[in-house]
């Protein structure tokens, strides 16, 4: 008897930490989703500002052209330190409001996409985007493997992959470029699936509500930033430039 109840004991335990990691995990795409939407009206707002009839307005030359551009390019990475740095001192609604001014703020540092590729383009690589993010995600959601061998593999090429662009900064080849864009999307790829597995492995039961929420805001910024990079590697093979 006794048996039969630490059997239906544990059974109802890991009933309730299923039901608990898939509230949690939904919590973290709502988050990450909502942030992609401020993203996305972000830069579509800040690009009809800056451009009319084919000309950029004051407001498009003193953001794209003067050295104001250095603020708005470098403004979301402070802001991802900050959070990273600050959070499990921040409450759980500040470090929600900290990450939608993030998630803005690179709106308005992403929208000189709409001056490069055209609106129709953008909105395909999208799609493609979220479709293989999705695939991505459920693998490490779902898969017994154990991905962390990969995952440092793939954060040991994403730190070359930095050094690579910096330095076609001054080499402005178009066969380098080519080659990080390809880096790029396998490099995000694999961090997509790596970072969705440690999501997931990062959930204790036995959290209280503003431990879970800083852990679902931080999940949300990691996988938001696999998207938004693995996009904008998407983009250089898929989008059609304007003339």
């Amino acid at each position: 008897m006794s048996e039969r109840y630490n059997f239906q004991s544990r059974a109802q335990s890991a009933a309730m930490i299923d039901e608990g990691l898939r509230s949690y995990m939904l919590k973290v795409y709502n988050l990450m989703a909502l942030g992609l939407v401020i993203t996305g009206l972000a830069a579509f707002g800040t690009w009809q500002l800056a451009v009319a009839d084919g000309h950029l307005t004051p407001f498009g030359v003193a953001l794209y052209t003067s050295p104001l551009k250095w603020l708005v390019m470098f403004a979301p990475l402070g802001m991802v330190f900050f959070l990273s740095y600050r959070i499990n001192r921040m409450s759980v609604s500040a470090a929600q409001t900290t990450f939608w001014v993030y998630a803005a703020l690179m709106g308005l540092s992403l929208s000189s996409v709409f001056l490069v590729f055209t609106g129709q383009s953008i909105v395909q690589t999208f799609f493609v985007t979220a479709a293989s993010f999705g695939a991505l995600s459920l693998y490490g959601y779902t898969t017994k493997r154990d991905l962390t061998a990969m995952g440092s593999f793939m954060i040991m090429g994403l730190f070359g992959l930095i050094i690579a662009s910096i330095v076609n900064i001054f080499l402005a080849s178009s066969a380098v470029a080519f080659a990080i864009s390809v880096l790029g999307v396998l490099i995000f790829a694999g961090l997509t699936a790596y970072d969705t597995q440690k999501i997931k492995e990062m959930y204790f039961d036995g959290d209280d509500a503003a431990v879970m929420g800083r852990k679902a805001i931080m999940g949300a910024l990691t996988l938001y930033l696999d998207f938004v990079n693995l996009f904008m590697f998407l983009l250089q093979f898929l989008g059609n430039r304007n003339n």
